[in-house]
Formats: C-alpha cells, sequence, structure tokens
C-alpha cells in the first residue's frame, strides 16, 4: 500500500477510535447524571471502593470464577459473552452473505421457534425495529398452546416461511416440540425432500439439534460459543441471526456494544464503569431490602424489559436471595407502592410519556435509576451494560449468576407428568378444593366463592411480598388487558409487587426466582381448558404421536405447581371453564 494510503487508512482509524472514546465518555456522564438513591448512595461508594480494591472488573475480564464462588462449576464454561461482540464482528459477512441467500431463495416470512434465551432477544429485535422493505418478516413463537400454535401454522404460506429453530442445548422440550409439528405440516404441504431447506438451526456444537439438522438437510446451521449461558446471548447467532433477517444494521448496533465493552473493560475505574454503577446499585439497593427492580420504559423499547425479566431472575433468584424483575406493570402514583422498589426508568430521547409518573416517583424519595438512549441502536449498548451489571450485582449479594439450579424441579416433574402420561394414560385429575360456578380452584382455599378464595389468598402478603399471575392461556391481546387490570388492582390495594408470565414461557425466565429466592411470592396459576389440541410427532417427520400440545401444556403447569408446593410456596390454580367470561369474572371479583 503506497504511503498516502497508509497515512490516510491512519487518519481514518483514529476518527473510528475519537468517536468510540466519545460515546464512552457520554456513556460515563449519562451514568454520573442518572441515579438520584438518596440514603442509599453512601453503601453504593463504599461497595464501589471495595470493588475497586478487590481488583474485581479486571478479575471478571480474566475469566476469575473466584469473583463468585470458590470452584469454577457453571463459571468458568459461561462467560463467553464477555468476548461475543468481537468475535461477531469477525464473523458478520459470512453472516449477511448467509442471510442474503434465505432472502434470494424466495423467502418472505420466519418464524422463530423458541424459549427464553433463544427467543427475547429477537422478540425485542421484532418488536422495537420492525422489518425493513425487503428483508423477511419474522414472527417468534414462545408457546405451546395450540391455539397459538394452529393460527401460525394457517397463517404461514408454505415454501415462503424459513423456520429457525433455536435452543442452545439442542434439546428443549417445547422447541423441538414445535419444531417437529411444523416439520410435519411442511412435509405434507412439500413433500420431506423439501422440507429440510425451510429449516435452520443456531444451537451449540454437538448438541441434538446439530445432528437433527444434518440429518435432515436443515438450510443452514448457526453453531454459537457455548460458554455462552442461554439469557447472555443477545449479541451471539441466538439474537444476531434474527436480526439480520429483519434487515437491521448489525455493524451499527455491534458497534454500540464495543462502545459499552470498551466503558466497561479492565481498565476502566469501577466509579465511571457504566456496568459497575448498575450491578452496585442493584445489588447495594437489593441488600437494603428494595429487591423488585421495577422497569419503565418508553413504548418503543418496552419488550427489551422482557429481556430484561429473564437475565435478572435467573441470575440472582437462588441460595433464597433475589432481585425480581417487575416488568410491563402499569405505572401508578407514589401512594401504591411500597418501600421495596427500585425504579429504572429507560426513556427514548424525546419521549416524555412516563416523565411526570416518574418525577413524581423521585419527588415521593423512591429510588430511580434513569438510563436515556438516544436511538434504538443504543440498545446494542444495553444488552451488555445490563449482562455484565447483573454479573456484578451477583458478586454483591454473594450468588453465582450463571447458574439455575432450581429450573431443573419443574422441567423433571413435568417430564415425569409426560412419561405417565404415555405409559399410563391421562393426567391425574385432582379434586378441586373449590367449585364456583364452573370454575375450579385448588390450593389451601378459604371461602365460598371465586371471589373470596382469591381475596383470602392475597390476604397473606406482607411488606416485601409479591404476587406472580402464572396464566396458562393462549397470549392474545385481550388476556394481556385483563390480566394488566388484575395485576393493578392487586398492586393498588395491597401496595404490592406484582408479575405476570405466561406458562410454559416463564419456566424458561422467572421460573428460577420463584423457586430460588427468599420465598416472598404468592403465585396465582391461572389455567383452562383447552378448545383445540393439535399431535406433536413422536420423531421428526413421523406420523405416530404419543402426546399433544395440550398435555404438553398441562403437564408442564402440574409440574411447576408441584415445584412450588415442594418449595413451600403459597400457591393456588384457577381452571375457567370460559376463558373469557370467567377471567374478567376473577378481574371483578377484587372489590374492597
Amino acid at each position: 500500500m503506497e504511503g498516502g494510503g497508509i497515512d490516510k487508512l491512519t487518519k481514518s482509524f483514529d476518527t473510528v477510535i475519537a468517536a468510540m472514546k466519545k460515546k464512552a465518555d457520554r456513556l460515563i456522564q449519562q451514568r454520573n447524571e442518572s441515579a438520584k438513591l438518596g440514603p442509599y448512595e453512601a453503601a453504593i461508594t463504599e461497595t464501589l471502593a471495595t470493588i475497586t480494591e478487590n481488583g474485581i472488573v479486571p478479575r471478571i475480564w480474566a475469566h476469575d470464577f473466584t469473583v463468585w464462588k470458590p470452584n469454577p462449576a457453571e463459571i468458568s464454561n459461561r462467560l463467553g459473552w464477555l468476548h461475543t461482540v468481537e468475535i461477531m464482528q469477525k464473523v458478520l459477512p459470512n453472516t449477511l452473505e448467509v442471510v442474503d441467500e434465505f432472502r434470494e431463495a424466495g423467502f418472505t416470512d420466519a418464524l422463530l421457534l423458541g424459549m427464553g434465551g433463544s427467543s427475547l432477544a429477537p422478540q425485542v429485535f421484532m418488536k422495537t425495529f420492525g422489518g425493513r422493505e425487503g428483508y423477511l418478516n419474522l414472527s417468534v413463537l414462545d408457546t405451546v398452546d395450540p391455539n397459538s400454535v394452529f393460527a401460525q401454522s394457517k397463517r404461514l404460506q408454505p415454501s415462503k416461511t424459513l423456520y429457525i429453530v433455536s435452543t442452545k442445548s439442542g434439546s428443549t422440550v417445547e422447541t423441538l416440540s414445535l419444531m417437529k409439528y411444523f416439520y410435519d405440516q411442511e412435509a405434507f404441504r412439500l413433500g420431506k425432500e423439501a422440507t429440510g431447506k425451510q429449516f435452520v438451526a443456531i444451537t451449540d456444537p454437538g448438541s441434538p439439534l446439530a445432528q437433527t439438522a444434518d440429518r435432515y438437510h436443515f438450510r443452514a446451521k448457526f453453531l454459537s460459543d457455548p460458554s455462552i449461558g442461554g439469557r447472555y446471548s443477545a449479541l451471539s447467532y441466538f439474537g444476531l441471526v434474527p436480526a439480520a433477517l429483519l434487515g437491521i444494521d448489525l455493524a451499527r448496533l455491534l458497534d454500540e456494544a464495543l462502545t459499552a465493552m470498551r466503558a466497561c473493560d479492565s481498565t476502566a475505574k469501577p466509579t465511571e464503569n457504566p456496568a459497575a454503577w448498575l450491578g452496585v446499585i442493584l445489588g447495594e439497593l437489593a441488600k437494603a431490602g428494595r429487591d423488585k427492580v421495577t422497569l419503565i420504559c418508553s413504548p418503543k423499547i418496552s419488550s427489551f424489559g422482557d429481556w430484561v425479566e429473564q437475565l435478572i431472575a435467573e441470575s440472582t433468584g437462588k441460595e433464597g436471595k433475589g432481585l425480581l424483575p417487575v416488568v410491563g406493570e402499569p405505572v401508578g402514583p407514589p401512594e401504591v407502592y411500597g418501600n421495596d422498589r427500585l425504579f429504572v426508568y429507560m426513556r427514548l430521547e424525546g419521549d416524555t410519556a412516563h416523565d411526570s409518573a416518574v418525577s413524581m416517583l423521585e419527588a415521593a424519595g423512591q429510588p430511580v435509576f434513569r438510563l436515556e438512549l438516544h436511538d434504538t441502536y443504543e440498545l446494542g449498548r444495553q444488552f451488555f451494560v445490563w449482562e455484565m451489571a447483573v454479573a456484578i450485582a451477583g458478586y454483591v449479594i454473594g450468588i453465582n449468576p450463571f447458574d439455575q439450579p432450581n429450573v431443573e424441579s419443574a422441567k423433571a416433574l413435568a417430564r415425569k407428568n409426560v412419561d405417565d402420561y404415555k405409559s399410563r394414560g391421562p393426567l391425574p385429575a385432582a379434586t378441586p378444593d373449590l367449585l364456583s360456578g364452573d370454575v375450579l380452584v385448588y390450593g389451601k382455599v378459604q371461602g365460598g366463592s371465586v371471589g373470596e378464595a382469591l381475596k383470602n389468598f392475597l390476604n397473606q402478603s406482607e411488606a416485601r411480598s409479591y404476587v406472580a399471575i402464572q396464566a396458562y392461556l393462549e397470549p392474545t391481546s385481550e388476556t394481556d388487558k385483563v390480566l394488566s387490570a388484575l395485576r393493578r388492582r392487586i398492586r393498588d390495594h395491597y401496595k404490592i409487587a406484582t408479575t405476570v408470565g405466561y406458562g410454559p414461557r416463564y419456566l424458561h425466565s422467572t421460573g428460577q426466582l420463584h423457586k430460588g429466592d427468599a420465598g416472598r411470592g404468592l403465585f396465582v396459576q391461572i389455567t383452562a381448558q383447552d378448545t383445540r389440541d393439535l399431535h406433536i410427532p413422536d420423531d421428526v417427520g413421523s406420523p405416530i404421536s404419543s402426546i399433544t400440545f395440550s398435555v404438553l401444556k398441562q403437564a408442564e403447569a402440574l409440574g411447576d405447581q408441584q415445584a412450588l408446593i415442594s418449595g413451600g410456596r403459597r400457591f393456588i390454580r384457577f381452571h375457567l371453564a370460559n376463558i373469557d367470561r370467567d377471567l374478567s369474572r376473577l378481574n371483578e371479583t377484587l372489590v374492597w
């Protein structure tokens, strides 16, 4: 290369570095101006000093497992996320080339089949950015509700739909059940010879899904770094392949993530490190009793809260400790909140939707941490900042943020229920503790009606309690509205935090926290008789089926019920005969 070319390249490189430093400096400045934490500031300052003294951030970058625990199990092999951005930048040209091949093959739609960490980042990209003209229309299916599965099956056009099967382990039962169903549907429409070319796998090397992809000649296979945990995989293939299908500018997104990495690297002082600052705030306020991390997001980026929910809940809810992420709860006036909240306000520049409500919370003395985003691409920064922050919060509260010891309990019980169904027939029909109209109520029921049973159950709440509504129902906008109204009524009357999760998807998000935290939750499970059912093939392309989606959903609901009760959690279940009528009725009974 000629000398002039070298000078030009050097100047270009210097310009990029200067721009990145400017972005990192602005990230640090935002950190310094973003928090109103009142009496907790002294403890936060002290812990930041301790982190500096003990070299915690450099040790994390050095993959030092002793930051969290004295042995490396479930830590040393879970720190790949620290370097994901740089790795993905290197493979970006090839990734985009493969995605362009999908477009050239004539696909117009993509359906991602996944749960938890495999589906939440794609949902953020789908809901925040939408799709660009000329790219694929992406949908995410993360439920085994038969009505939802059927609706997607009827909506999608054969030969025009690409199925993205996404699971780190390659053995997630819900994801593989969906894959087998849609493979069978496409094979019936197109023939087995062509069906494999409708499918793409995102998984770890050597997983059962990777082997299936080879056996059935999937169109493509993306093998992720196995040292990245599912909830830390947003900036890996699991998040970026779906983002590329939407036409998102991945180079720009990764550049934003790299900016966050530079601001949080081993040379940054913890007092100037946005992730260290956030992580210490999360940890110290949790230790002070403010363990309900309540996210208030600008509407356009509200789905980011769902991703944060899994990251926090599955990382911190264990050993009798935990931070409860509260996402999607309607914003209320200060008087409806207790003294166990930390509010995180994620605001897009120019969006004033929640400004007044958040200012009122600050004026009332509630601790508030503000995060300002200039545009949606800055979510690339936030993915990394939150990952690092939660890792540091784990250090502060004294747990390993990379394992999930209680997730397996519900899974094991669900598997047993499925095996029992296959060998002995229908799942056991428990005797209800109350029949009110045609609503069946299970649990330690007090009262002679649905309303009395629910209110008496909720009356067990006390300071720092929370209510988790677990809805094994078809996720629809109308059901969303009723559940939102229900949680608002509970929150406003009892002054306690509320969460809503659709089953079984929440098992891959908040399920760990429900069984692993300090046990302050009250769990309201809502089930219903499905109006249709669909068979799950026993194997890919097999005409034989031993179980249906409805049975699988029931088995998982029952398994989680058993796990919660065995763990000493307070639990009640309402089984509805008519979802629309009975769910509204359940909501309307909460009158004081």
